[in-house]
């Protein structure tokens, strides 16, 4: 009995430690090769920016996966794709009852930042913003960049006694009114 959805919904991969990049870029090329494109419609592994120090004393922003083990795919569930998803290298299954995928839920897409829900992004270049999620919630910054396409903006907030520039997605900053809060000046 073949089972066949119409709509494609997400889907956890697990993989072997340190294969995520691996397994993503062999699903890519499995898309390309067989012509799959209309079937799996995007592959993610959930990254965020954090904060590390280094042995000298440095700190830098890095990115860093959010569920280290997992690929996430959007696809319209077969067994046929099951079977060529399955058997590429690095996978170990699907996360679900005997190896059988169950799709994700609205809510679990919204918390992974599968799809940005952006209705109404009227930012612009030199726009005060406040960062109200992830790794940098709290920072107050003003935004430098805007990429539409990837609904991430460069945003230049002080970070440790000097200037940073960082992105962030639209959905983790809010804009703030010119008159909310004052920035300090920059000290060089």
């Amino acid at each position: 009995m073949a089972t066949v959805d119409s709509e494609p919904k997400w889907y956890i991969l697990h993989t072997y430690s340190g294969y995520e990049a691996m397994v993503k870029e062999s699903l890519l090329r499995l898309i390309e090769n067989n012509n799959l494109g209309d079937q799996i419609t995007d592959v993610k592994i959930p990254t965020e920016q954090t904060i590390e120090e280094k042995a000298n004393g440095k700190k830098k922003v890095v990115e860093r996966k959010l569920l280290p083990c997992y690929v996430f795919i959007k696809m319209i569930y077969s067994n046929q794709l099951w079977y060529l998803v399955t058997n590429t290298r690095g996978v170990t299954g699907f996360c679900g009852p005997q190896g059988r995928p169950i799709p994700m839920k609205e809510d679990e897409i919204r918390k992974m930042r599968l799809e940005d829900y952006v209705a109404d992004a009227d930012f612009k270049a030199g726009d005060r913003v406040s960062i109200d999620s992830g790794p940098l919630e709290g920072f107050i910054g003003v935004i430098r960049e805007l990429n539409n396409d990837s609904q991430r903006a460069k945003v230049s907030i002080t970070m440790f006694g000097r200037n940073q520039e960082v992105e962030v997605d639209y959905v983790q900053m809010q804009k703030i009114s010119e008159t909310a809060v004052e920035i300090p000046a920059e000290e060089e």
